[in-house]
């Protein structure tokens, strides 16, 4: 597919033409990515929603057309609301919402950040280019907060994400979800990015879940109309969860998963390893098995850059075991995102929040 990085699209106020009759038609209308700006009655701020930096992720997009089509026709919002469309193309490539990116490409939430056109080869500088355009559409606005909208591969509970705690963030948070993670994790992400407001993503929920979908449409709605972000009434506390580190296959280490233990090269992870994303798992617990490589099939790099896997696991004849008690997000048994991304997110329960 041949891709212009160098097109964003622009619509002010659609009409029902430009929503078309379902978010699939709409999504198809689309030749790029796009920015649907909405009149607000205070039209000196806006708000920025963006979704789709994923084209497996389609919550987002699903409640933004539904609050374009139920909503914004009976009842303004509070301010201008901006939504930035991102990764039409790879949403857009049959069967719908199946591509994370384009085949042969990259992800574009690891292309946001001046060092991306170091880091990115020739072949794939088009997304860091797609990535500063997204960035622009954000900065031009001023706004008062961004949200960025996700789904995990697999089911789990909705969750927010930030690179600060302020109340600002636990307030927005508040709308979608109960938990808020801090991250000082350096990969090119969106929400390492400072647009100088509170910015929050936030993971709805697995991405064909429809209470997933209602999370966004929710969140969205109840932001649209809100008088102002400053504070928002909490009506349940915000559990804050701090610094999460990834943990990845290395070294090309071949990945399956099992009831049982199979024998299989590399890394095989237990077939109910999704359950974990809803509870604890306990120290001395096993996830999965590994081969004669021993923990050298994985990595787990903290924010110094060292390998910190031996503080977190280890190996009980050739089984992977929980050293802590820890706590696992976005553990998923979708074999592209868990090689291409990682495996889950995880953090030990114990540590302390500071």
């Amino acid at each position: 597919m041949d891709i212009d990085f160098s097109e964003i699209n622009y619509i002010k106020d659609p009409t029902w033409q430009d929503i078309h009759a379902d978010y699939e038609q709409f999504l198809l209308s689309m030749t790029g990515p796009t920015v649907i700006d909405v009149s607000g009655k205070n039209q000196e701020k806006y708000r920025v929603f963006t979704t789709l930096l994923h084209g497996n992720e389609p919550s987002g997009l699903i409640a933004l057309h539904r609050y374009l089509t139920e909503v914004v026709t009976q009842e303004k919002p509070i301010t201008n609301l901006r939504f930035i469309i991102c990764s039409v193309e790879a949403a857009s490539t049959r069967p719908l919402f199946t591509q994370r990116f384009i085949p042969g490409g990259m992800d574009i939430n690891r292309c946001f950040g001046k060092q991306c056109s170091f880091q990115c080869n020739e072949g794939h500088r088009g997304y860091c280019q797609r990535a500063s355009l997204i960035e622009q559409a954000i900065r031009e606005v001023n706004p008062e907060m961004v949200i960025d909208l996700h789904n995990s591969s697999s089911p789990g509970p909705t969750f927010a994400i930030s690179a600060f705690v302020t109340t600002q963030s636990l307030s927005l948070a508040s709308l979608f979800c109960q938990t808020l993670i801090l991250s000082d994790l350096t990969m090119g992400s969106m929400i390492e990015q400072d647009f100088n407001c509170p910015f929050i993503t936030i993971e709805c929920g697995g991405c064909q879940d429809e209470q997933a979908h209602e999370v966004a449409f929710s969140g969205i709605s109840q932001v649209a109309h809100c008088e102002s972000i400053g504070y928002i009434h909490q009506e349940k506390p915000v559990e804050v969860i701090y610094r999460p580190l990834r943990l990845q296959l290395k070294n090309e280490a071949k990945l399956s998963y099992a009831k049982h233990d199979e024998g299989h090269s590399g890394v095989t992870l237990k077939d109910n390893i999704e359950c974990f994303n809803f509870g604890s798992a306990h120290q001395d617990e096993m996830l999965g098995w590994i081969d004669g490589n021993g923990l050298d099939n994985l990595q787990l790099i903290d924010k110094r850059g060292d390998n910190v896997l031996d503080e977190y696991f280890y190996t009980r004849e050739n089984q992977l075991v929980c050293r802590h008690n820890l706590r696992l997000f976005k553990a998923t048994t979708n074999k592209s995102t868990a090689i291409n991304d990682c495996l889950f997110y995880v953090v030990k329960l114990s540590q302390p929040e500071s």
